[in-house]
């Protein structure tokens, strides 16, 4: 039998029920730089969100920081933590056709909107940043294997974190 450990990563990343932790100073310039660092470059993002207050506020920091560095936001989508179907999110999330994607929010939802996205569009893992509330075992487990494969993100500390197949890999600052 296999023992499942927590990664270091999700302690004290979220609140009661899931929700996150507002976003720190560090945690978003990383989420910036994360993005400023991809190849091919980045000029257009859309970023998607829980419906939680911190989620939104990280969403809005987020926004504000790339729009500061000349980037373009050209949507911000949110979703529920559960919903009927996530196909009207998926697509509104995908269809302006953006350079990368950010996420922030409930682990619970964006699997869902995870799992969606891989099955209906385009959407690419590995051109996605989410951040520290989303550094978790939970995400491989319930999202399943491949599903976020290349999805890398910001810790709080500023250090890093990527899915690589079913392991949640973290690089300090």
């Amino acid at each position: 039998m296999t023992r499942r450990t927590h990664s270091p990563l999700a302690r004290g990343t979220c609140m009661a029920a899931g929700i996150p932790l507002p976003h720190g100073e560090v945690e978003l310039a990383t989420v910036v730089g994360l993005l400023a660092g991809l190849r091919p470059r980045v000029t257009s993002i859309v970023i998607g969100c829980s419906r939680d207050s911190p989620s939104r506020a990280t969403a809005d920091a987020v926004e504000r920081a790339w729009r500061e560095r000349g980037g373009h936001v050209l949507d911000v989508v949110d979703w529920p933590e559960r919903a009927a179907s996530w196909l009207r999110q998926a697509r509104r999330f995908t269809e302006p056709g953006p350079d990368a994607w950010v996420v922030t929010g409930q682990v619970t939802g964006w699997v869902q909107m995870g799992r969606r996205l891989l099955h209906s569009t385009d959407w690419d893992p590995a051109r996605t940043i989410g951040t520290a509330a989303l550094a978790s075992d939970e995400l491989i487990a319930m999202g399943g294997v491949g599903t976020f494969d290349g999805l890398r993100g910001a810790a709080r500390d500023g250090g890093t974190w990527e899915v690589v197949r079913t392991i949640l890999v973290h690089r300090p600052a």
